[in-house]
């Protein structure tokens, strides 16, 4: 049997601030959970898009 290691998610998503960040973070945290390891990457790479596209309003202030 093989066991498989979880990798805690980075530091920078673990406040998200803005909506797509949240639905994206939630999404990976899911996809951990079933040990979807391909649906959680796919969520990180999705939410770095978001964070350098310029519509993310996470590290803005207010």
């Amino acid at each position: 049997m093989v066991e498989r290691v979880q990798t805690p998610p980075a530091s920078e998503h673990s406040q998200p601030s803005c909506r797509p960040c949240q639905e994206l973070a939630l999404a990976e945290a899911v996809a951990n959970a079933e040990y979807d390891w391909s649906k959680a990457t796919d969520c990180r790479v999705l939410m770095k898009r978001h964070r350098e596209s310029g519509e993310c309003v996470a590290g803005q202030s207010a």
